[in-house]
């Protein structure tokens, strides 16, 4: 008989599944190094940059983040330069784990970590920046450290996180919270180069305005994001939440960014994925996942919210 407040067997076993799925995604999210840099960005005395609770870290710190980072990819992929230079330097096929790792990496040390290490990885950047150049098939020149290119990653970026949040983050933000989230995303953008980086909401919609004429998909994008949703390297127990979040993305990118990419997504499938998307959410924000995101009593109050 099962005593009073004993964890049945099958409950166990759903737990050691989502423990297991978190931790094969955050193996691949945080690369190999990923709990020496979890320990670097939560222990390194010193300032930060944002006060714990303001609007940038409650957006970096929620598991609707997974969906936000899958689109942002989508949209600067639709960026002819931007692509280049990924498919001549990195590419999507050789390292794409690697590339979100750094990312990753990134945006963790930049919104929580001390401002010496937020300034070290963004000089990291840039110096990786330099040796990134090259020609597009017309002959036109690009480079990673171009400003212009770098506002174009930055906003598709900064819209992405925003959008996933507003649909699948715990807390979205309202009012001034909006406008306080894009200045001081721009802090950063502007260290690591960006030009004149939107302080607000409705700057940010100038700028992905702005941005449009130059955007198409190339067969470099679509086959990067071909690749990005269809193979992603994952044990099988993995793949049906990692497609719902892939789901989700498809889901909140335009109809014509959709068309560009050949990712055609029926809005019927909308309001299904509400769902579909909060139970994978669930199973991959746990502790483990949210390394570079939360103290370690979070974490274990997050790993608690997903068990529940």
């Amino acid at each position: 008989m099962q005593r009073a407040g004993q964890a049945s067997p099958a409950s166990l076993g759903t737990v050691s599944l989502r423990d297991r799925v978190g931790a094969e995604i955050f193996r691949k999210v945080a690369g190999p190094d990923g709990p020496r840099q979890r320990e670097r960005v939560h222990s390194t005395p010193g300032p930060r940059w944002f006060e714990p609770g303001s609007p940038i870290t409650r957006v970096h710190g929620d598991a609707s983040m997974f969906v936000g980072g899958i689109r942002a990819i989508m949209l600067q992929s639709l960026h002819p330069a931007a692509m280049q230079g990924v498919a001549d330097h990195s590419g999507y096929r050789g390292d794409m784990w690697g590339r979100l790792a750094q990312v990753s990496t990134y945006i963790a040390m930049t919104t929580f970590g001390a401002e010496s290490d937020a300034r070290a990885v963004i000089r990291a950047v840039q110096r990786a920046h330099e040796s990134v150049t090259g020609t597009m098939p017309d002959g036109t020149p690009y480079a990673a450290s171009d400003p212009h290119l770098l506002g174009w990653v930055h906003a598709a970026e900064i819209d992405s996180f925003l959008v996933a949040h507003d649909r699948f983050g715990q807390r979205p933000l309202v009012g001034l919270e909006r406008d306080e989230y894009v200045a001081q995303a721009a802090h950063v953008a502007a260290v690591l180069g960006v030009v004149d980086p939107p302080t607000s909401e409705s700057g940010l919609r100038a700028t992905l305005a702005a941005y449009a004429p130059e955007l198409r998909g190339t067969p470099a994008a679509r086959d990067a994001i071909s690749f990005l949703v269809w193979h992603p390297d994952l044990p099988l127990a993995a793949r049906p939440a990692y497609l719902s979040l892939v789901g989700a993305a498809v889901s909140l990118t335009s109809e014509s960014a959709r068309r560009e990419l050949g990712l055609p997504h029926p809005p019927v499938l909308d309001k299904a994925l509400d769902q579909t998307v909060g139970r994978a959410l669930g199973k991959v924000s746990t502790g483990a996942i949210r390394w570079a995101m939360t103290s370690g009593r979070e974490q274990a109050r997050t790993m608690e919210e997903a068990r529940a």
